[in-house]
């Protein structure tokens, strides 16, 4: 077996493990970063493309955000078609110049992996067997096997960025766990193509066929969603099927703008909210996925993930500069409040702008249900109020001060 150093090991090569890598090397801090995948399957991906402020200013804090400020879209707002009535949310205006910006993950995560190779710092594509030892003591470990060699990474921190099916989580006993859960009645099928958007900027539209949204990724390269039930698959929509429903659900007038194209990439997703408490044990830190899933109603997965590299990142500074040698001992609970928002948002958005199967519940409930949800749907559509609320978890929560 062979030996390696490092100060803090990274398990997952995804956005949240390479910003969190480049944070800390931009600080001097060494990492090595662990991948089951090839650096090629994780660029083929297709994710999420809306980038709250904090990301868009850690990218830049990263250095890696030149290609970004060049062929990223600005946007100030974003609208919700309602029954076919759409209303804007001037984000900029009710924020007081907040804006988000319009940047796909595929692209975030190319800019980090040459970064990363710009500077030398070393990455273990394609590992297999990762096993995370004693992260409960003052030397944790990392066994890990690639291309038949054996390796054992002794490091000072262990931070897990392996995704919700990734090793790290499962690494914390189970009665240490504490993890909340909600599974929805429905996924989203999505369908990437090269074709310009239908707007400038995103439309969730609320129809009674079920969700839809109009999204983008550049000028010339859509992404558009719609809700689905849990049991259809991708096989049961042709391309045109998709273009068919999704006019059907879009308003009039932006169906009527709609181009469609052959699809690049049609995935189904089910949508589900989890959160794993704590997030660290001992040494370990959860970070992006491998802590919390959100509905992709509002865009908080990356966005989220960026705040735990935020907060890990700093705090490793304070306890590696000297500053405060204990201060990784309060990652998670300063993580985990910025969590709950983002879920309780992400929540609250697919409650109201998705259509519920009825047959889980009884009359009254379902119709009760539609009521509550339409009275809040219309407070923060039709008043200043409620649009603002909106607005602010939008654009994201500040970050914690550390």
């Amino acid at each position: 077996m062979q030996s390696l150093k490092t100060k803090i090991a990274i398990i997952g090569a995804g956005p949240s493990g390479l910003l969190l890598g480049q944070l800390l090397a931009k600080k001097g801090i060494d990492n090595v970063i662990i991948e089951r995948a090839s650096s090629e399957y994780i660029l083929g991906r297709i994710r999420a493309g809306i980038l709250e402020q904090g990301l868009v200013s850690l990218l830049a804090e990263a250095g890696v955000d030149e290609r970004m400020k060049k062929e990223g879209h600005i946007h100030d707002g974003f609208e919700i078609a309602h029954y076919g009535k759409r209303h804007r949310i001037d984000i900029k205006a009710l924020t007081n110049g907040s804006t988000v910006m319009c940047y796909g993950q595929t692209e975030v995560t190319r800019d980090l992996m040459q970064a990363r190779q710009s500077i030398g710092a070393t990455t273990y594509y394609e590992s297999s067997d990762v096993v995370i030892h004693e992260q409960n003591s003052n030397s944790p470990f990392v066994t890990f096997t690639k291309n038949g060699i054996e390796y054992k990474l002794d490091c000072d921190y262990i931070a897990g960025c392996d995704g919700f099916h990734g090793v790290t989580r499962q690494s914390i006993p189970k009665e240490k766990r504490n993890e909340f859960e909600r599974i929805y009645p429905f996924g989203w099928l999505g369908l990437l193509s090269d074709t310009p958007p239908v707007a400038d900027e995103l439309i969730y539209c609320k129809t009674k066929r079920g969700f839809a949204l109009a999204s983008m990724r550049s000028s010339t390269r859509s992404r558009y969603y719609l809700q689905v039930p849990l049991t259809d698959k991708v096989e049961d929509w042709s391309d045109d099927a998709f273009w068919a429903e999704l006019k059907k659900r879009l308003p009039e007038d932006a169906a009527n703008r709609l181009i469609s194209g052959p699809s690049i990439e049609k995935s189904i997703a089910p949508l589900r909210s989890f959160v794993c408490e704590p997030m660290q044990d001992g040494r370990l830190f959860l970070v992006g996925d491998a802590a919390h899933i959100v509905p992709p109603t509002g865009a908080k997965g990356l966005n989220l993930a960026a705040s735990d590299v935020s907060t890990l990142s700093k705090l490793l500074n304070k306890t590696y500069n000297g500053e405060e040698p204990n201060a990784v001992l309060k990652y998670s609970e300063i993580a985990l409040k910025r969590v709950w928002h983002a879920e309780r948002f992400s929540w609250w958005m697919s409650n109201m702008l998705h259509e519920y199967d009825d047959n889980n519940i009884n009359e009254n409930e379902a119709k009760t249900f539609k009521r509550f949800m339409a009275s809040d749907l219309d407070f923060h559509l039709n008043y200043e109020e409620g649009k603002k609320v909106m607005a602010i978890q939008y654009v994201g929560m500040p970050y914690e001060k550390i």
